[in-house]
Order: structure tokens, then C-alpha cells, then sequence
């Protein structure tokens, strides 16, 4: 199963005596996000309280590459409250990726947070013009720094779409057909 990336939220960083310390939130509750035009998104609260102490997650750069801090070592710390699902990591200046990015994120070229997930309850509201999905419940796989919000998880959040609309049926409007087809020419460019 592949999963989603979600992000564009900053972060804060902060060198001291123990590290590079990291601290921001990786996704915010309660505000909806336009995913690339194909659909709206919005994370609900306690969405990540069965995967916080659950889930083995890892902090990557761009979602990708060798860990630089994970909840299982005890190097990452994930909480979730009222705003979103916040990290805390205190990153080692000796570590060679760290190296490679500090100055970065100090300048704050390398200044954005991001999730990756799988979605393990959600919701699709297909009433307005543009379809709404509500995650409810689920698991992560990475937080990240990010250059830039990636949406990279649209293809497969299209299929999330397409599985949801066969449970209930065909589709009952010709413009969510539309929409569909739409969909699925610009996943193609992302293949």
C-alpha cells in the first residue's frame, strides 16, 4: 500500500548546546486543504491517537532517505492536541544529513513540515462541486522537513475516491464523472 503526503506547515528551528532542536506541526485539525484541485481535505481531531505510541515513525528530509530521528529510539516525540499533531526532535550536529541541512534550515530554505500517512477511516462528501474527504482515524508512516508541500499521495488518494464512490454505486452525477476523468488524466502526469 503506498501512502499519502500532506504539509506546507513551518517549522520551528533552534541550534543550542544539545542539538538542532526541531518543533512544529506536521498536520494542522480542522482546516481543509485543496488537494491539487481534485478534492478538499480536512483532518479531524484525534486522528493520530491510535498511531501516536503505536506507529514506529521516522523524521525524513522530503519524505525520504535515512532517518535522522524516530518515535521507537525515542529521538522523535509526537503529541497531538487541540491545533494538530505536533513533533519535537533534538537533531544530532554531528550526523552527516544534518550537516547537509542545517544551514538550510537555519536560513529557512528548508523550512516546512509534512506528514505521510494511510488512511485507516475516512469520509468522502461528494454534495458541493468539489469532493470532501474527512480523515478520521489514521496511521503514519514519516513526519518531514520539506522544500515544498507535496501532493505526491494524489494518485492514490484517487483511488481512495474511486473505492469510496463504488461502495455507494455509480455515480450520481454526470459532472463527478467528469471530475473523474479529469482525476485520472492528471494523476497520469505524476506516473
Amino acid at each position: 500500500m503506498t501512502f499519502e503526503k500532506r504539509g506546507g506547515i513551518p517549522a520551528e528551528i533552534r541550534a543550542d548546546a544539545d542539538g538542532i532542536k526541531v518543533e512544529g506541526y506536521a498536520a494542522v485539525f480542522g482546516e481543509e486543504t485543496d488537494i491539487g484541485g481534485m478534492f478538499r481535505e480536512v483532518i479531524q481531531r484525534g486522528a493520530f491517537v491510535d498511531a501516536i505510541g503505536r506507529d514506529d515513525v521516522v523524521f525524513l528530509i522530503n519524505h525520504d532517505g535515512l532517518p535522522l530521528a524516530r518515535t521507537r529510539s525515542g529521538t522523535l516525540k509526537l503529541t497531538e492536541d487541540a491545533h494538530g499533531l505536533k513533533i519535537e526532535t533534538t537533531l544530532d550536529p554531528d550526523d552527516p544529513d544534518v550537516k547537509s541541512i542545517s544551514g538550510k534550515m537555519k536560513r529557512g530554505d528548508l523550512d516546512k513540515m509534512s506528514f505521510a500517512f494511510y488512511p485507516d477511516l475516512q469520509e468522502w462528501d461528494e454534495e458541493g462541486e468539489t469532493p470532501l474527504r474527512t480523515i478520521k482515524k489514521a496511521s503514519l508512516h514519516d513526519v518531514s522537513i520539506v522544500t515544498s508541500p507535496a501532493y505526491d499521495g494524489t494518485e492514490i488518494a484517487l483511488r481512495s475516491l474511486e473505492a469510496s464512490r463504488a461502495d455507494r454505486g455509480p455515480a450520481r452525477y454526470l459532472k463527478k464523472e467528469i471530475l473523474l476523468r479529469q482525476l485520472e488524466q492528471a494523476a497520469q502526469k505524476y506516473e
